[in-house]
């Protein structure tokens, strides 16, 4: 085994398989959203709720970051290149409150996904535009999320470390949790 072959082997966590594909998982229609209507907003436990347009969004400064795909049902594609607005740019700029623990990310289609603060707020996470030089397309892009509970409902697990082999979460959600999940997305929107 080559050294460049021993390295790459090491950044693939355990019953995972490389790929040079990027596979599309994604639950129903892919949305098509006119951008010159969406916004992108911030608020909730934050000094300073703000919503931008989506030509305000590409305007931010960018960073580019280098990385590594792993996906909870088993496959990784390595030294992938993303483009885009970093997210500790975006929480500075709201002024995230102590108490806040959570991100819900809301997204066309009602979609939306619950992250940790503390996996969000790190220095390699963005607000994606571009991979490998190209814009994103919508099946891999900026205005896709999971439908609420959906991979979780049925069996993977929330955070889906692939180091620690955490793709599997036991019980999937019932459907009350999930609607508890959409419930609080509507509240929180104002709908």
């Amino acid at each position: 085994m080559s050294d460049r072959a021993a390295a790459a082997k090491e950044r693939i966590p355990p019953g995972q398989v490389a790929t040079t594909k990027w596979p599309v998982l994604h639950y129903g229609n892919v949305p098509r959203v006119d951008t010159t209507t969406w916004t992108f907003r911030v608020s909730g436990l934050v000094e300073r709720p703000f919503a931008l347009t989506y030509d305000e969004l590409l305007a931010l400064p960018r960073k580019t970051v280098v990385c590594d795909i792993h996906c909870v049902t088993r496959w990784s594609r390595l030294g992938n290149t993303f483009e885009g607005v970093p997210v500790q740019a975006l929480l500075a700029r709201a002024g995230v409150q102590p108490a806040a623990k959570f991100c819900l990310v809301l997204a066309e289609q009602g979609f939306t996904t619950n992250l940790p603060l503390a996996d969000l707020d790190r220095p390699e996470n963005l607000i994606a535009f571009r991979w490998s030089g190209e814009w994103l397309t919508p099946e891999h892009g900026l205005l896709e999320e999971d439908l609420p509970g959906f991979w979780e409902q049925n069996g993977y697990h929330m955070r889906g470390d692939p180091w620690t082999e955490e793709r599997y979460g036991g019980r999937g959600l019932t459907q009350h949790e999930i609607n508890k999940f959409r419930n609080a997305s509507k509240t929180i929107l104002g709908s």
